[in-house]
Formats: C-alpha cells, sequence, structure tokens
C-alpha cells in the first residue's frame, strides 16, 4: 500500500491542514504525519517517513538534497502551498522525484486582512487597544478615512486582484505596480512605476513574490520616497523588505507605521524588535490562516495524491517531465522534454 508522511506537527495538521483532507488522504493510503507538539527537524522526518512513497509538505522543515537523498522510495513531494522555495526542485527532478505544489486559495483570506491592517492603522485602533488592556487611558487619535486614499498594490496577482475589489468598494484610488501585468483596461486602476506608486500612496500594500529581483526592493530609499503620512504594509515575504531599513523609517517619521503579517523571525514571522514598535500593527502569519483558505490547499494535496494514485499527472506539478521515479512508481506518462 502507498504510504504517505506528512511533514506537519499536531498544530499544524490542526490549523493549515485539517481532518477532512487528513481523512480522505487516510482513505486512500496509509498516512501519517510528525505526530509531536514540537516542529519537526529534517532528522525526524528521515526517522519517520523513510518507507513513504508521497511526503506532504509544510514550510517546516526544508525539503532540501540531504532530505530527499535520505528517502530512498520517495517518488513525489507535494507542497501544501504556492511557495516552494523550501523543496529543491533541482535535486528532485535530477533524481526522478516528482514536485507539486498547491493552488491559490488564500485571496480573500490576506486581502481581507490586509483591509483590517489598514482600518487598524488608519484609525489608531492598535494603541487604543493597548491601552485600554494595560489600565490605562487612551489618547484619541484623529483617523482618517480609506475613502478617497490612494491605495498602492506592489504585485497584481491573486491576493492583489482580490484587494483591489475590497478598495473600490471603499472608494479607493488604485495604483498598481507590477512589471508582469498590463491593466490598461481595468476601471479605476493606474499602472505606474515603483517610484510612482511610492510618492502618491496613502497606503503601500507589497504583495509581490519573493524571488532574486524582489529582493530587499523596499529599503531606506524607498521610504523616503513615500509620504511622511503613509502607511506601509507587508503581507508577501520578509525578502522583500530591509528590515533596519523600516526600522529606521519608523524611528526617523519617514512613514506614519506600517503592520506586518510576515518578518524574518521563525515560521516567517514579524521580528520581536519592529513588531514591539510603536507604531506597528503585526500578527505572527495569520494572513491565509483561515478554515477556507487552509481547506482549499489541503483539498488540493487530496486531489494531486488522488491523481497520482490513478496513474495521471497531477495539473500543479512543476517538474513533470523529470519525474522518472514517479513514473515508475505510479504509471505516469511523462510530458516530452
Amino acid at each position: 500500500m502507498t504510504r504517505i508522511f506528512l511533514t506537519h506537527n499536531r498544530a499544524a495538521l490542526r490549523h493549515y491542514y485539517g481532518e477532512p483532507a487528513y481523512r480522505m488522504l487516510a482513505g486512500m493510503a496509509q498516512v501519517a504525519f510528525h505526530d509531536s507538539d514540537s516542529e519537526p527537524t529534517q532528522d525526524d522526518i528521515v526517522r519517520q517517513a523513510r518507507d513513504c512513497d508521497i511526503l506532504v509538505s509544510f514550510r517546516i522543515p526544508p525539503i532540501d538534497a540531504r532530505l530527499l537523498a535520505a528517502l530512498p522510495r520517495l517518488a513525489a513531494v507535494c507542497r501544501v502551498a504556492v511557495d516552494i522555495r523550501n523543496i529543491d526542485v533541482d535535486y528532485a527532478s535530477r533524481h526522478g522525484i516528482l514536485v507539486m505544489r498547491a493552488t491559490p486559495g488564500f485571496g480573500a483570506s490576506v486581502a481581507e486582512w490586509v483591509v483590517g491592517a489598514m482600518v487598524m492603522l488608519a484609525r489608531h485602533m492598535g494603541p487604543a487597544t493597548c491601552a485600554y488592556q494595560n489600565g490605562q487611558r487612551p489618547v484619541p487619535l484623529m483617523g482618517t478615512e480609506l475613502r478617497a486614499a490612494t491605495l498602492g498594490i506592489i504585485g497584481y496577482g491573486t491576493i492583489g486582484r482580490y484587494l483591489a475589489g475590497l478598495a473600490r468598494a471603499f472608494g479607493m484610488r488604485l495604483v498598481i505596480n507590477d512589471p508582469h501585468v498590463r491593466v490598461d483596461t481595468e476601471p479605476g486602476v493606474t499602472q505606474a512605476t515603483l517610484d510612482e506608486l511610492l510618492a502618491q500612496s496613502d497606503f503601500v500594500v507589497c504583495l509581490a513574490p519573493a524571488i532574486a529581483e524582489t529582493a530587499r526592493l523596499i529599503n531606506l530609499p524607498a521610504f523616503r520616497k513615500m509620504k511622511p503620512s503613509a502607511y506601509f504594509i507587508n503581507a508577501s515575504r520578509a525578502e522583500l523588505v530591509d528590515e533596519d531599513d523600516l526600522l529606521q523609517a519608523l524611528d526617523a517619521g519617514l512613514i506614519a507605521g506600517c503592520a506586518l503579517d510576515v518578518g524574518s523571525a521563525q515560521d516567517q514571522m514579524p521580528p520581536a524588535r519592529l513588531a514591539a514598535h510603536p507604531r506597528v500593527v503585526a500578527t505572527p502569519h495569520i494572513g491565509g490562516l483561515t478554515p477556507q483558505a487552509s481547506e482549499h490547499q489541503a483539498m488540493d494535496s487530496v486531489r494531486q495524491v488522488r491523481a497520482l494514485l490513478e496513474g495521471r499527472m497531477p495539473e500543479c506539478s512543476v517538474n513533470a517531465a523529470h519525474a522518472t521515479r514517479a513514473r515508475d512508481r505510479f504509471g505516469l506518462r511523462l510530458p516530452a522534454q
């Protein structure tokens, strides 16, 4: 019988995968996971998944060459997310291991988080809440409305497009920067250079992918181009922002504040030195943490495993032409290289 191992620990299985998807997998194969409250190490996975055929991967630990080499039966890795940077795809391809990813199912969830962050920042809800919770009397502060404010979206993919629809409902003006997208035909949307977006926007939302071209895209020179009254929001990845420069920009008053759901701390969370800043709204990487978003990606993994067991190439495969081990194990037909 096919063996499947999920790299999720108990909490990750509960929050990011869910019982329905797990039960469906268990109905198709022999399934196990990292049954512990601690985060799994690579050695944990090697020990527990040595005989597995399919690895269903959470963010932790990285599925690198060392780990892949230690799993001699492994024929496929299924990442329960769009981001596959934690998988050594080149090594997997050289050794015939199929790599799959989920389709985006978190657009609404993350976009709604961004809207919540904008409202919190614009109406100073964070400082007031903290004051009340600490038994202090908060100082009423004049806020600003989202209506008629300019929203700059860096990266116009699944999340950005959903966010644009929400922003229109608030009556916001939209400025988009994405070198891979044209928005000429979208009403109420202006395409701009990054410098133009930074200079015009009241809220700058970073949603670009973390690739070599976007590393530290938002740095001190970028913050200097923003309005002192503007807010920066990062719901993408820490790699896009120079966190030292962000802290300097906050301390110097170059921007009014920021909201972070991601950062360089463990599990892609905001680091404490930024999260504790009085001008920061920080959350522990929860933008996509809703039942609907988690279930979408978990069910993607179920569909992919079902396709493999039925001898079909999953639609979300990223190295199908090189998956010789998966071909031999599951009887797949590989596309021509």
